[in-house]
Order: structure tokens, then sequence, then C-alpha cells
């Protein structure tokens, strides 16, 4: 990976050979992406732009196809890039990954709407089996109710995977600039990583109550889950790093991640809001983390 980010960092051409190429290519259009966001989180905007332009050439042509990921995890990631190159805090930027994905929510719901109702509607069939006893007890209204809210928990479920997608690009990006041009600094920023407690307290808050403030606010709620778990990823590695959790609990919370995403990402958003409350990592971080993140020291 290092290799590929001093490839990238060799000039205009390179840069822009890796951005055009991951993104014309399926799958890999979070490496245009993070390519993209290392040239702009280095060089800055004015001059990235020229190579920016080029990646958004594919893109473009994707989203003509029907295929909108490319294009809305680029721009996502850029904007979120802006805002760490202008010095805020990680903590602002993953909340700020929010009205993004609320962004990427409504443009899913106009450009997939056919294909988003044709599985909501394959899952309102599976719902008596789903829910096999319970569903039986709910009155009329109560099953209308949650029929209607399934178009809108998928929206903004993929919309929270394009969401995460972009952070993690921006990640790739930021990690790639610290082993450049500050090695090690990444992994200072990323581990004082915390939320507030306001600000955990009001996302879990909205998780909560979104679905009964209006249908289309249904999505709110996986899209204000994100910020939360990767406060709690960034809580393990903090912890790993001060030697007060083995480093092999990373190993196996990246394993379960994979094979028991359901139980594992609803414990990470646990661990994130009581450490807002109680902050394990203890003052030392949150002031080793208190300063301006420019990723170079």
């Amino acid at each position: 990976m290092r290799a590929l980010a001093e490839f990238i960092m060799r000039g205009r051409m390179q840069a822009t050979l890796v951005v055009v190429a991951s993104a014309a290519v399926p799958l890999l259009f979070w490496l245009s992406a993070a390519a993209s966001c290392l040239v702009l989180l280095r060089r800055g905007p004015r001059d990235a732009v020229g190579i920016l332009v080029w990646a958004m050439l594919p893109a473009l042509a994707w989203w003509h196809f029907g295929e909108p990921r490319t294009l809305l995890v680029l721009l996502g990631a850029l904007g979120l890039a802006l805002l760490l190159r202008a010095g805020h805090a990680w903590s602002r930027v993953v909340l700020f990954s929010i009205p993004v994905g609320l962004v990427y929510g409504v443009i899913l719901g106009t450009v997939l709407r056919e294909p988003i109702a044709g599985l909501a509607a394959e899952l309102s069939k599976l719902m008596p089996q789903m829910l096999d006893g319970v569903y039986q007890q709910m009155s009329v209204e109560e099953r209308g109710r949650l029929e209607a809210l399934i178009a809108p928990v998928l929206t903004g479920l993929m919309a929270a995977l394009l969401q995460l997608a972009s952070l993690l690009c921006l990640i790739l990006g930021r990690y790639w600039q610290a082993a450049l041009y500050n090695p090690g600094g990444f992994g200072r920023e990323f581990r004082a990583l915390r939320l507030p407690a306001p600000l955990a307290l009001g996302l879990v808050a909205v998780m909560f109550l979104a679905p009964n403030l209006g249908l289309e606010l249904a999505m709110l709620t996986p899209l204000s889950s994100v910020p939360l778990a990767l406060a709690g990823v960034a809580l393990l590695h903090g912890l790993a790093a001060d030697g007060r959790l083995a480093r092999f609990w990373l190993v196996g919370l990246y394993v379960s991640m994979l094979l028991f995403t359901q139980l594992v990402y609803p414990l990470l958003v646990v661990l994130a809001t009581v450490d807002s409350l109680m902050d394990f990592r203890g003052r030392r971080a949150r002031n080793d983390g208190a300063g301006p993140a420019n990723g170079e020291g």
C-alpha cells in the first residue's frame, strides 16, 4: 500500500492514472476515492482539482449506467477530506458524515426507487416468517406501519454503507499521507477519536426516535450509528496502544466484524456511547487529540 501511495504522489500523471483507472474498474471505486483524498490532503484543492476532474469522468459514466456509488463515494470522501484538511477534528468529520449520508439516501431513493421498492415488497412477504409469533400478535395498523418502514430503512442502510465507505476511503487516504510524511501521525489522530457525551447521547436519541417522527426519517437510524461505531473502533485501538487491551483482541474484532456484523456493530455503538460518558482512555489521550488534525505533525 505504501508503494502505491508513493506512486500516486510521484507526479500528476501517476495520480491521474490511478484515480481514473480505479474509478473505471468495477468494485475499485474505493481506491479512486482514497487516492483522490490523498492528493487533496497533501496538495490542496487548487493543485488537486485538475486530477480530480478526470476522476469524475468514469464516475459520471457509471452513473449513466445506473451505478451511482462511484460518484457518491468520491464526492462524499472529498467533502470530508476538505474538512479534515481545514483542521477540523475527526469527531467533527465523522459527525458531518451524517448529512453526507442523508444526501446519499435522498439520491439513492430517487435513482434506485424501483429496485428498493421491489426488495421491500419481498421482505414484506417474509415478515410473518422472520417475526414468527410476534407478527401475528400485531394489529393491522402496526403491521402496515412496519411494512411502510421497510423501504426507508433499506434506503438508510444502503446510504449508511456508502457513508461508511466514504469515511474508510478518507481514513485510507489519511493513513497514506501520514505513512509518507508523518509516520505514526494517523494512529495518534484516530486513537484520539471520541465523541463528546452530548453528541453521543444525541445520536443515540436520534437512532431510537427518528422512526417515530416520520417514515422518511427512519433512514437516520443507521446513518447516526456510523460515527458511534467508528468511535468504538478508535476506543479499542486506543486501549490496545496504551497496553490495557491485548492486540490480539483487535484481530478478533475485525474477524468477528466480518463473520458476526449484526452482533459486533451494536456492541461498538454501545462502547462508544459509554466511553463518551466515562472516557476510558483518560485525559492524556483527550489532550493529545485536541489540536488541529493536519496529518503531518
